[in-house]
């Protein structure tokens, strides 16, 4: 680990609108240079932020995008926690954009969670949940969080 700072964006310090606003600006512009010719991605499905909120400083939210959806934690200050060699700003911002990072662990709300870190220089570093990675099966936005709903259904009733 190195003891690079995080880099936020601009972004979580405005209000909620203008961060999804980002996001999904940042997102449709990975999926056009990055994803838009790829076979494997579902190009039927829109990038879109649904569940936005603000917790324990990060900016929590759904992320769906024609190759994934995702939990995402973009920090709204440094929160402290050590960048792996090569995720510096500077590192990334001269990469090409990765889907998933080096796992990391973080605080949350008293518990320790995991997420993939990531980086964009519009967004800065975020950290990432993986949640549904087949994309092909859906045919809308809809159906993927109702999708995801029934997977939090099932987990809450056999918890």
């Amino acid at each position: 680990m190195t003891d690079h700072a995080w880099q936020a964006g601009a972004f979580p310090a405005a209000d909620d609108q203008a961060v999804i606003a980002a996001v999904k600006g940042c997102f449709d512009e990975v999926y056009r240079r990055d994803f838009s010719d790829d076979m494997l991605v579902n190009h039927a499905l829109p990038v879109e932020v649904r569940a936005f909120r603000r917790s324990d400083g990060w900016c929590v939210f759904l992320l769906l995008t024609p190759w994934m959806m995702a939990r995402i934690f973009l920090p709204e200050r440094d929160p402290g926690l050590a960048l792996p060699a090569g995720w510096s700003a500077a590192e990334r911002a001269a990469a090409p954009f990765v889907v998933i990072g080096p796992l990391l662990d973080f605080p949350l709300l008293g518990t320790v969670q995991k997420a993939h870190l990531n980086y964009l220089p519009q967004l800065g570093h975020f950290l990432l949940q993986p949640l549904v990675q087949s994309m092909e099966r859906f045919n809308s936005a809809d159906e993927v969080f109702a999708a995801w709903n029934e997977v939090i259904k099932t987990r809450d009733r056999v918890m």
